[in-house]
């Protein structure tokens, strides 16, 4: 056994050790990364197969099957499982699905839920060691669920401005396809093969449903409420009314990848343009929350009158006030359509 010890003369603050601490977040982000590691690091191969011997285990022996130990990976599928038909019944699950799948996150709902709770029980336990009150550990969990919430939203818009970005391409692919005598559905094929992700696995996605029987309409639509897209929705569009009416296609698809490509290429120039200010509104909004949260931690005493004194609270709200109109005012103003 390996015995991790730390200076005894490291300062304590609130009667409690900052190498104690820092032991506490080290184990708790070790935790996390095994949590999120098993969860994230599941390939579709390893879901095929592993449901393959599920029902290759129904032929053994009751007593073979009773003899192997559950590895980490089956006991969390078996967790994540049973969760999962807990959560089925509610009609939030199926939206959390689709904010996950619109955020590029290869996670199960009720992984995604059981590491969020994860997080905020273990804040919560820092925060409740840290100010020696199990009240500090009550608004941790909330504080972290409507975090994660912001989290997803990040890489939605991220994974969006990627999937726009490859669009005008990706159309062009289409239509070269289409000129080389190719049907729609060899087309989208040729795409999900030859293209980069995100936009090869959705296409990769439609394929595999237009092979199990899905019409090429639908097909489309789901792709649509997948993947949030004035330009894709576009394209979708000129498609079905070409189904119904008929008309040259890649005609129609080189135009429209032309249209895409300037309107990306005018969003890229006013996003470098307003990155100055979209910066700096982001700092001018963060900084005085991590001052206050730094000083809370280290010098308690020193903060502790604004959150226990009449004039204290009052100059938070108005502070709290203020900056949220300035970063509403701020980012109402950097953000032009096109």
């Amino acid at each position: 056994m390996i015995a991790l010890s730390l200076p005894a003369d490291l300062p304590s603050f609130g009667g409690f050790s900052v190498g104690s601490l820092l032991l506490s977040v080290i184990a708790g982000l070790a935790v996390m990364l095994v949590v999120f590691g098993l969860a994230s690091g599941r390939g579709e191969v390893d879901d095929i197969t592993r449901r393959l011997e599920r029902y290759a285990d129904l032929n053994e022996p009751g007593e073979a099957r009773e003899k192997k130990p559950l590895t980490p990976r089956e006991l969390l599928d078996r967790m994540t499982d049973s969760l999962n038909t807990l959560m089925a019944r509610s009609s939030k699950t199926g939206k959390l699905t689709e904010d996950l799948a619109r955020a590029d996150l290869k996670l199960k709902s009720s992984e995604w839920v059981l590491g969020v709770v994860g997080a905020g029980v273990l804040i919560g336990l820092l925060a409740a060691l840290r100010f020696s009150t199990p009240l500090a550990f009550l608004p941790c969990p909330v504080a972290t669920w409507f975090i994660s919430g912001f989290v997803l939203r990040f890489l939605q818009a991220r994974r969006k401005r990627a999937f726009d970005k490859q669009l005008g391409d990706t159309i062009i692919l289409l239509s070269n396809a289409l000129k080389a005598g190719y049907s729609f559905a060899q087309a989208v094929s040729t795409v999900s093969k030859t293209a980069s992700p995100p936009i090869a696995d959705e296409f990769s996605r439609a394929t595999r449903e237009m092979a199990l029987g899905i019409s090429v309409d639908d097909a489309l639509n789901h792709m649509v409420k997948r993947n949030v897209s004035e330009d894709f929705d576009l394209m979708v569009t000129a498609v079905q009314i070409h189904r119904v009416v008929g008309g040259n296609l890649a005609e129609i698809l080189d135009t429209i990848a032309h249209t895409i490509r300037e309107r990306v290429r005018i969003k890229g120039e006013i996003r470098s343009l307003t990155a100055q200010a979209r910066a700096s509104g982001w700092i001018i909004t963060a900084l005085p929350i991590a001052l206050a949260g730094m000083l809370t931690v280290i010098s308690p005493d020193y903060f502790n009158p604004m959150f226990h004194q009449t004039l204290g609270i009052v100059m938070l709200a108005i502070g709290g006030f203020s900056m949220a109109v300035g970063f509403a005012l701020i980012q109402k103003i950097v953000k032009i359509e096109v």
